[in-house]
């Protein structure tokens, strides 16, 4: 069998790792940005710190801000007409995945205009040329978008999430700087922490996975449940800030080229219907979908007890696997995770939008144990 492994060009990593723009701004040899943001980021000063650097070496840019969790369609059709009445040639993403995936189909859309129907970018479109050069910086430790051929739109007369899964839309340069995420609110320090386990779990059992992903998801799920916990009660702590932006960027390298599972097959369309937090859904649903993986993973589960820094001296095998579902669970309980879809608004009358969509999803398949949607349906059941 032959694998694909696809990275970024060039990563930059460390406090204040932002001060490179310049410099990559000169070799990329390109003349004026657009800088991708949301309105979040512009309010709290964290798009500033980025701007500033850009000021101070005097490169031109232009703002678009209209991004929104979730992001839709729309959202990138206007961003398209801003790259183009701006006169950039290339875009800095600022952000976490609604900006990064909006700036990656911004990117793909110009260079490739016969797939000016943003619909038609789902799934693997054939787009023949690279994305317009985009530098992405993440604000988040947990979608790994800078790194990644993967990204997420939604279709608002569908309602649902569009996965578009693309070697071209790969960020050229990926800056992660862990002073972008020192001021991220607990909850959403702890959201997108657990979806970067999230991704290292099911990139670690994915049906795509091999030696090489395995390396990078079993460390990011160390470093996540080191890190995640202090990062999310001590936000001002560098070290742990800095561990959680290295370790969801190993997950993202790992899983953009093996895949991912029902985890995420299910927590899309959660997105989609009810705009639930992409981090939260992932979260609430990992624990669950694991033991339901749990036959299938009897080999794997060990290393992640291990990881997640279970002692298994003198567990069986099947022991081993049931303290890694555990040791999960217990850490989305720690950062305060929500446990039950209830509480986030989620009916039962529900069930069956959510679970069609999570059948056809592009990520399910990748799931290591076979799955039909009447499992999906009793799997919401369980956590509702």
């Amino acid at each position: 069998m032959t694998h694909r492994f696809i990275l970024n060009e060039t990563a930059y990593f460390g406090a204040g790792a932002r001060k490179e723009l310049p410099s990559v701004v000169e070799r990329l040899n390109t003349k004026k940005a657009l800088v991708v943001t949301d309105p979040g980021l512009i309010s709290c000063g964290v798009a500033k710190m980025v701007t500033d650097v850009l000021d101070a070496a005097a490169i031109p840019y232009e703002v678009f801000s209209e991004v929104k969790p979730n992001p839709t369609i729309a959202n990138v059709n206007a961003g398209i007409k801003a790259y183009k009445a701006s006169g950039a040639d290339f875009i800095i993403a600022i952000g976490g995945g609604s900006a990064i995936d909006t700036a990656k189909a911004v990117g793909i859309v110009i260079n490739n205009p016969e797939f000016a129907d943003i619909v038609s970018l789902e799934g693997c479109a054939p787009t023949k040329h690279k994305s317009v050069p985009v530098v992405a910086l993440p604000t988040t430790a947990g979608t790994a978008a800078e790194t990644t051929i993967n990204y997420v739109i939604i279709d608002e007369a569908k309602q649902k999430k569009m996965v578009c899964v693309d070697p071209n839309d790969i960020p050229v340069v990926a800056v992660i700087d862990a002073e972008l995420m020192m001021s991220l609110p607990r909850s959403l320090t702890a959201a997108t922490g657990m979806d970067a386990l999230t991704h290292a779990i099911e990139g670690y059992i994915t049906q795509g996975a091999w030696e090489m992903s395995d390396m990078f998801e079993i460390e990011a799920v160390r470093m996540i449940a080191r890190h995640l916990p202090v990062a999310v009660e001590h936000p001002s702590d560098a070290t742990a800030r800095e561990g959680m932006a290295l370790a969801q960027y190993i997950a993202g390298m790992a899983f953009s080229n093996v895949g991912l599972g029902l985890v995420h097959g299910m927590a899309h369309p959660m997105g989609s219907l009810f705009d639930i937090p992409h981090g939260v859904a992932n979260a609430l649903l990992l624990p669950t979908i694991m033991e339901f993986n749990l036959p299938y993973c009897i080999d794997k589960y060990p290393r992640i007890a291990e990881a997640m820094g279970v002692d298994t001296a003198g567990m069986s095998k099947e022991e081993a696997a049931k303290a890694a579902v555990e040791a999960v669970k217990a850490l989305s309980v720690k950062v305060g995770i929500p446990q039950h879809l209830s509480e986030i608004g989620i009916k039962e009358s529900d069930m069956p939008a959510l679970a069609e969509q999570a059948l056809a999803d592009v990520c399910t398949p990748g799931n290591p144990r076979p799955v039909t949607i009447g499992d999906i349906k009793a799997l919401y059941a369980k956590v509702l």
